[in-house]
């Protein structure tokens, strides 16, 4: 192991550059992730346009993904510079954050357990909004569409959640053709049709709820998620505490590094 040698003290250079290559793989993926957020919302228009963003009453999948890369980029950033440059301000920036973010993370786990008809109040209302935006965002669009699919769910608690949207609403003066009907991704697929018939939800609440089972998901979709929860602890459980694992080892790095920049300029202050 090398060190730089001080007259009473030393830095080391193993958790020095460990620290470095630990940010770096943190700040080219914020690099990607906001690549690939700004190319999503060129495509989309939304640089000419940046009214769409608050014109879109659900989600933007864009939206997480680019405030997900600027948090990677900015503690990658902070992390490399201030570990090559021996900078505590900035070493103590990244591990505060880092320490903020596993907090939070344990946070929104407990009131999830300790609050759990009050998160799935919440979720409802999440999942309605961007119901009503469904047809507003093609990225939206594609990640309702493969949660349904996925879990063979339909709308929140069921296919009625779909007069929430303008297009599917049963009340609405709307001469859509989809009015009465449901998405694609709601119907039960099959298998002896290689071509996805996305006209298959069309009129389908016209019909009697009995005949409803033979052709679409009723189950709605946080009702699959909740079944599809137990059934998966076990992996949930591990990518949790690989991430806490990964955050944890990133803190004690930081705190090592300041602990031993501070040693030397206190020694040099003798």
């Amino acid at each position: 192991m090398h060190y730089y040698r001080y007259s009473n003290a030393e830095v080391s250079c193993w958790y020095k550059y460990l620290l470095f290559s630990y940010n770096i793989v943190f700040w080219l993926a914020g690099v990607a992730f906001l690549a690939a957020g700004l190319w999503a919302w060129s495509e989309k228009g939304v640089l000419s346009d940046l009214t769409k963003v608050t014109g879109l009453h659900g989600l933007d999948p864009v939206v997480l993904v680019l405030v997900v890369g600027i948090v990677m980029f900015t503690l990658g950033f902070a992390g490399c510079v201030g570990a090559l440059r021996e900078n505590i301000c900035l070493l103590k920036f990244f591990c505060g954050t880092i320490v903020f973010i596993f907090l939070l993370e344990l946070a929104v786990a407990a009131m999830a357990f300790l609050f759990q008809d009050w998160v799935r109040d919440r979720v409802k209302e999440f999942f309605e909004n961007n119901i009503k935006s469904y047809r507003d965002d093609i990225d939206l669009q594609n990640i309702i569409d493969s949660l349904q699919r996925i879990n063979h769910c339909c709308g929140a608690q069921g296919p009625e959640d779909w007069d929430f949207n303008i297009y599917f609403d049963c009340k609405s003066e709307s001469k859509s053709r989809e009015k009465c009907g449901v998405p694609f991704s709601c119907c039960i697929p099959d298998p002896a049709q290689k071509v996805v018939n996305t006209q298959c939800g069309y009129d389908i609440r016209k019909k009697s709820k009995s005949q409803w089972d033979d052709q679409i998901f009723v189950k709605g979709c946080i009702h699959a998620l909740e079944a599809w929860l137990p059934r998966n602890i076990y992996i949930v459980a591990g990518v949790f505490i690989a991430i806490s694992l990964l955050q944890i080892f990133g803190i004690f790095l930081a705190r090592t590094l300041i602990s031993d920049i501070e040693a030397v300029k206190a020694s040099n202050a003798f």
